[in-house]
């Protein structure tokens, strides 16, 4: 059965700012010093499927970039942009719509943009059970990552250990718990940390769309049929920003998991999402004291921080526990420890309507 790449690229990655803009969010940014994060996921699926089947879902005002971005690895026409965010559920019903109707039924292959892996042949092998899975019955297949730490920033799924064969039987998705129940979760060997990623045939996720989010798929099917023609974007314009908002894990995922629907393929290949700044050193290696430097970093009597310039030379002297970030129209500073609040900023300079820093 034919295979379908599908890359989610419509996030704002908000805790990245200031380097992190509204359009080049943090799947346009190299943030590892090898190559754009988004072409990095476009390269990883490379090896499941065919160049000319691989598809990116970003949002209008990320399309143009996207395009360049991505130019070479991606067929222009299979970028497909959203008018307005309306979640996941929405996005990956919009590219099965257009899989379906355009190119035939196949096994989409869907993962983030923004994720690092680092072991991209261990990361295959787990892709080819999940689609050996997906094709063999018609279920949904999510990756797991095998837990190597009680983390409370992740939603988990728990499974059925002694289902045979690579595609574990899943019982249910646990939302991100607090430190006690993480660790109960890791001693278990029951649960594994939900990735995002999915694998399943076309017309297998839009019967569930059907059955259980029908408000959607009608919309779906509205912009189905104007698939091809000479109005296929003018309807997207106008219906795809009525779709309500929902996940995919909340719509499909959880009540597909309530009756056996859904299985899971655990894995460990070095996943992490590099959610903020204070997670630089899953790409980067720290020197003695901690820190990361990037671009022209001075640091003196200085451990534990983090500091990225993007031209001018940034000093830091006698802290700890820093991120200093600096591009060419703003410097951020914030405590290692609360990096996640960057994102506070940016809704403070939305507020404020600085349309130019966002």
């Amino acid at each position: 059965m034919k295979k379908y790449g599908v890359i989610m690229a419509g996030g704002g990655g908000t805790r990245f700012w200031p380097l992190s803009r509204q359009k080049t969010p943090k799947q346009l940014l190299n943030l590892s010093g090898r190559e754009l994060m988004v072409n990095e996921a476009v390269d990883r699926l490379l090896y499941t499927a065919d160049k000319n089947d691989i598809f990116i879902v970003t949002n209008c005002a990320q399309a143009e970039p996207m395009l360049k971005a991505t130019e070479g690895r991606i067929l222009p026409d299979h970028i497909l942009s959203e008018p307005s965010a309306r979640n996941t559920a929405a996005c990956i019903g919009y590219a099965a719509m257009e899989i379906l109707k355009k190119y035939g039924d196949g096994i989409m292959v869907i993962t983030p943009s923004d994720a690092y892996i680092r072991d991209n042949a261990a990361f295959t092998r787990v892709l080819a059970d999940a689609v050996n899975a997906a094709a063999g019955q018609n279920k949904l297949v999510t990756i797991g990552i095998t837990p190597t730490f009680p983390a409370t920033g992740y939603g988990y799924i728990k499974y059925d250990k002694a289902s045979e064969g690579a595609a574990k039987t899943v019982a249910e998705f646990r939302e991100k718990p607090d430190e006690d129940t993480a660790k109960a979760y890791l001693a278990s060997g029951n649960y594994v940390w939900n990735s995002g990623m999915f694998i399943w045939k076309a017309s297998v996720i839009l019967e569930k769309f059907e059955k259980l989010i029908p408000d959607i798929y009608a919309d779906l099917c509205l912009i189905g049929e104007a698939m091809g023609t000479d109005n296929e974007r003018a309807v997207v314009n106008e219906v795809y920003p009525e779709i309500r908002k929902i996940s995919v894990d909340y719509a499909i995922m959880e009540p597909s998991a309530a009756v056996g629907d859904v299985l899971t393929v655990p894995g460990e290949f070095g996943w992490n999402d590099v959610g903020s700044w204070d997670m630089m050193n899953v790409l980067h290696s720290e020197d003695k004291n901690g820190n990361i430097l990037i671009g022209d970093a001075v640091a003196v009597n200085t451990a534990n921080t983090t500091i990225y310039s993007s031209g001018r030379t940034v000093a830091a002297a006698d802290v700890e526990g820093l991120v200093i970030v600096e591009t060419p129209d703003a410097v951020m500073v914030c405590s290692k420890e609360k990096a996640q609040n960057v994102k506070l900023i940016v809704d403070e300079l939305n507020a404020k309507s600085r349309k130019e820093l966002l």
